[in-house]
């Protein structure tokens, strides 16, 4: 790609040169280049650049039609609609004329690398590991501050500032990701946040087409797809579509007010997005919660501007075709139009049939959450067409009830099996993002001290990996990291150790880590090595039973084959009557996964408090 910008930049330095003053500065193209084949043959090419609006357009290339030339508000831009329904790979050239002068810009359709239905995405087989690349680790400290960009301080000691990760640091570390037993990696957003200050999570994209510069570039977020695709490693790339940073040279210099929501002028979200669905809700409080801004800093971007739409579908697709990535996670998956996000996700899965999309959709409750996955009768007529979408309240559930004590009726377990029994309401439970913290909420783990509770850990990993749905794993969950969000943000987002040269402790090694953070480590690794390629959890149906005696069971089948999961979720021993569940214990004998010991399950069985078996059969 580089060699390729290069050569336009030099094609283009020599026409200007040859123009002097006359010549049109292209400062931007949007997208760089695009392949030939794909299955939406129209093409929107994006052009920037000092009054070029006043240009006559043309094209000369192969097949190559100019169907439509937009021109904005703002004489600094140029938006072409191509339609390459016939044209094979090649470099056409754009012609923009000014009275007799002419520039001539070439433009490169590229031969796909892949077909659409090649690339699979991320399913129920798989758990995602999820990186915030400025925390994971430094693997070059030499694009730690890149000449020119905004904030050009790298802090370690302040929560907010930036940290030094890259992408290759986490390319360093893939054998410790792929040894511990995820099968893919979501990393935070990887694009240019050329902020002032903040911006260190990644979600003030100021360009949609190039990587931060201090986390590497375009090739190196490529090379780390190839390389983690090598180690049987998925890649899910964060992408925001809500709102990019104001130093976005699309909000710097608008192309028109109506790019933005609010005709570009900062209005605050409610953040009450349960208003999109909510059948009393006022046409106010839906506008006010989709269309306002999350910050001034953020501008809202309005979707139903179709030039706004095409730009964004099309940057998602272009890193697709690019890197080859695995599955998109969305944010703020409600806060942007529904009928825009529902083409998108439509569009993206005609491309690529086998790929996966999950949005963030942080609703307080599975019937709202519910609404926003594809198919959901709760939304019928319409169809989001998102195929997965975030548990947010199994979530918050998981963050209770491993603290409490189990009853027959309230808390613990309970509140568990209760929530699962409402399954009913999604129309597919097994695409379900689940998780027990990410990098928007406290982590498992608030404080050091709760981390001495090793079997409040064991007991939670075990659920998340054998119920039903995709599990998510925070980097640093294994190794017992806390982060206590009412602290602040940065403080759920800590560096690895040993992620940096110097640290003082790396948990990357075993020797690095504590006696409890080995068995938290080792416990975690051998949970998810043995998921890794278990039909029986990735593709199995679940069956489960009320409480009793404290204790929660439930079978995953797949084929003849079954999983069950026995959990005490009391501190007192127990003795469970195994008369109720004769129906999912074939033989009176089974082997403990976990501790590896040999159960007898006949008439009764005997748990130790807080005790969790694993059975296969």
């Amino acid at each position: 790609m580089k060699q390729t910008l290069l050569a336009l930049c030099s094609f283009i330095t020599l026409l200007f040169g040859a123009n002097s003053l006359h010549a049109v500065n292209i400062e931007k193209i949007a997208p760089t280049f695009w392949w030939a084949g794909m299955k939406n043959t129209e093409l929107q090419i994006l052009l920037y650049g000092k009054n070029i609006a006043s240009s006559e357009v043309s094209l000369s290339g192969n097949q190559v039609i100019l169907k439509e030339v937009v021109k904005q508000e703002n004489p600094n831009y140029l938006l072409l609609y191509l339609d390459i329904a016939e044209a094979q790979a090649q470099t056409f050239q754009i012609v923009l004329k000014q009275g007799k002068k002419s520039t001539t810009i070439p433009y490169e359709l590229k031969e796909r690398e892949r077909k659409g239905c090649d690339i699979q995405g991320f399913t129920a087989s798989d758990v995602l590991y999820l990186i915030m690349p400025d925390r994971f680790a430094n693997g070059n400290p030499d694009n730690d501050i890149v000449k020119g960009m905004r904030e050009d301080k790298v802090d370690r000691n302040e929560q907010y500032a930036r940290h030094g990760g890259d992408l290759k640091g986490i390319a360093d570390h893939l054998d410790y990701i792929a040894d511990l037993g995820v099968t893919a990696i979501w990393l935070n957003p990887t694009q240019e946040n050329d902020m002032k200050e903040g911006s260190y999570h990644g979600y003030a994209i100021t360009d949609y087409y190039q990587i931060d510069r201090r986390l590497g570039g375009n090739e190196d977020f490529k090379k780390l797809t190839e390389k983690a695709h090598e180690k049987g490693l998925k890649v899910v790339m964060d992408m925001i579509f809500n709102h990019c940073g104001s130093e976005n040279y699309l909000f710097r210099d608008k192309p028109s007010k109506d790019w933005f929501n609010f005709r570009s002028e900062y209005v605050q979200t409610s953040f009450k997005t349960a208003s999109v669905q909510d059948v009393h809700a006022s046409e106010y409080e839906r506008k006010i919660a989709t269309d306002g801004w999350f910050t001034q800093s953020m501008p809202d971007l309005n979707q139903r501007n179709r030039h706004v739409a095409r730009y964004l579908i099309q940057s998602s697709i272009w890193w697709i075709e690019y890197a080859g990535i695995n599955g998109i996670r969305q944010d703020t998956h409600p806060y942007a139009d529904f009928d825009f996000m529902s083409q998108w996700c439509k569009e993206v899965m005609e491309e690529y049939p086998h790929f996966n999309i999950v949005g963030e959709t942080w609703l307080n409750s599975n019937v709202l959450v519910s609404f926003w996955q594809k198919d959901s009768k709760l939304a019928a007529p319409r169809n989001s067409n998102l195929p997965t979408v975030m548990d947010f309240p199994l979530q918050g559930l998981m963050n209770q009830a491993f603290d409490e004590e189990t009853g027959e009726w309230s808390n613990g377990l309970y509140r568990l099996y209760d929530y699962l029994t409402q399954d009913l309401v999604y129309a597919d439970p097994m695409h379900l993002l689940t998780f027990l913290d990410n990098h928007d909420t406290s982590r498992f783990y608030q404080t050091e001290e709760q981390t001495a509770n090793i079997t409040r850990y064991k007991q939670a990993l075990a659920f998340l990996l054998t119920t039903r749905g995709i599990p998510q794993i925070y980097y640093g969950t294994e190794i017992l990291m806390p982060g206590d969000k009412s602290k602040g943000d940065g403080f759920l987002r800590m560096d690895f150790p040993g992620g940096w040269p110097g640290d003082r402790t790396n948990c990357f090694t075993a020797e690095g880590r504590t006696a409890l953070q080995n068995e938290a480590f080792d416990y975690t690794r051998k949970l998810l090595q043995w998921r890794k390629n278990n039909d029986v959890i990735g593709k199995g149906s679940l069956k489960h039973f009320s409480i009793a005696s404290g204790t929660y069971v439930y079978e995953r089948s797949y084929q003849g084959r079954s999983v069950v999961v026995i959990m005490n979720g009391t501190d007192q021993a127990q003795t469970l009557d195994l008369t109720p569940y004769k129906e999912i214990l074939p033989r009176q004998e089974a082997t403990d996964f976990l501790s590896g010991k040999q159960v007898k399950l006949v008439d009764k069985l005997a748990l130790d408090k807080r005790e969790t078996l694993i059975l296969s059969f």
